[in-house]
């Protein structure tokens, strides 16, 4: 089948790779799409955390937003899988350590994530080998293009999530990029009274298309008693800079990664009485994003600007976007 494989740091390519074998608990996945996320640009560029740690390493089988329709079972799983379509958790714990035991299998130390860490081959394939435990079954309501997006999806709600918003609260999102607005999204669907911070005329202007009247830049943000703040962005002076726009009393929630080390004066958060969460992965989140999909409540489809063919990729993540939209998506099957 075809692959795209990063080579090293700037070398994308699509090859010819052996065909995936579903193992003892596992399924073999025909790919419909896979997103392209930061983390991608970031194993290209190679920039990104797990290479200089030792738990990724090249070549590398990037991808880890996807969806598909089961075509493969090993052994000991239901045959009823086959034909289904499906997304499935990023996050592969080993199942029997403290943390997993706990339900947090995303902390494994031993985990492995699709198309990220310990060499699991990820989504912009034709083709994917998944542990059946982490599929979930996606319904007719929930097209392709918004299959893909449950995963960055449960990474943005399990943000809102842990800001602990209520009804009318005014809650600053920074960051207009796709984990930013699908928090927006979230977020407004709950009642919360929703703010923007950005950069680039662009980004914030496509978020006024999305609805969003309350767009800022740092320049203009107003004076408002801000009960949460979700950095979803990149910038390391960003999380001391939430510290300081939430009110006493309220929660900073962390998603964003900066390259470098972000320094937050922890003397603040104290006097302040603050809430600080960092946020790793979707997992527990996914289930809820694939019915807020379904019944609508939140459309993720406008993030996605363009899907184009498997041999576009390495373009795709050298830089070629197709419009204002943040997200790309890849048909393998193209």
């Amino acid at each position: 089948m075809r692959a795209l494989v990063i080579q090293g740091p700037g070398d994308a390519v699509v090859v010819e790779v052996e065909d995936p074998v579903a193992g003892a608990g596992e399924v073999v996945v025909d790919v419909e799409r896979a997103g392209v996320c930061g983390t991608d640009l970031e194993f290209l560029s190679g920039e990104m955390a797990y290479l200089r740690s030792g738990e990724a390493h090249y070549p590398m089988r990037i991808g880890h937003e996807w969806c598909g329709r089961v075509s493969a079972v090993g052994d000991g799983v239901d045959p009823g899988w086959i034909g289904r379509r499906v997304t499935g958790d990023t996050m592969l714990g080993c199942g029997h350590c403290p943390r997993c035991r706990r339900g947090r299998q995303h902390l494994c130390a031993e985990r492995y994530e699709i198309g990220i860490r310990r060499g699991w081959p990820g989504a912009l394939a034709e083709r994917l080998r998944v542990p059946a435990k982490a599929l979930l079954s996606l319904p007719e309501a929930v097209d392709p293009v918004a299959g893909a997006m449950v995963e960055p999806g449960g990474n943005a709600l399990r943000a809102v999530r842990a800001a602990g918003l209520r009804q009318g609260d005014p809650v600053l999102i920074i960051g207009p990029g796709t984990i930013g607005l699908l928090a927006a999204m979230f977020a407004a669907a709950d009642g919360a009274d929703v703010h923007l911070l950005g950069v680039t005329p662009e980004s914030l202007d496509f978020a006024r298309t999305l609805g969003f009247a309350n767009v800022w830049t740092a320049a203009t943000l107003p004076d408002v008693p801000f009960q949460a703040a979700i950095d979803a962005a990149t910038a390391p002076a960003l999380p001391a800079r939430a510290i300081e726009l939430v009110e006493p009393g309220g929660t900073v929630v962390c998603i964003g990664i900066a390259a470098d080390p972000a320094t937050v004066d922890t003397r603040r958060l104290t006097l302040k009485d603050l809430t600080a969460v960092g946020i790793l992965s979707a997992s527990g989140g996914l289930e809820e994003t694939i019915a807020r999909y379904a019944d609508r409540t939140v459309d993720p489809r406008p993030l996605v600007a363009t899907t184009v063919a498997l041999s576009e990729a390495p373009a795709v993540l050298a830089g070629d976007r197709c419009g204002p939209a943040p997200k790309v998506h890849i048909d393998p099957r193209r």
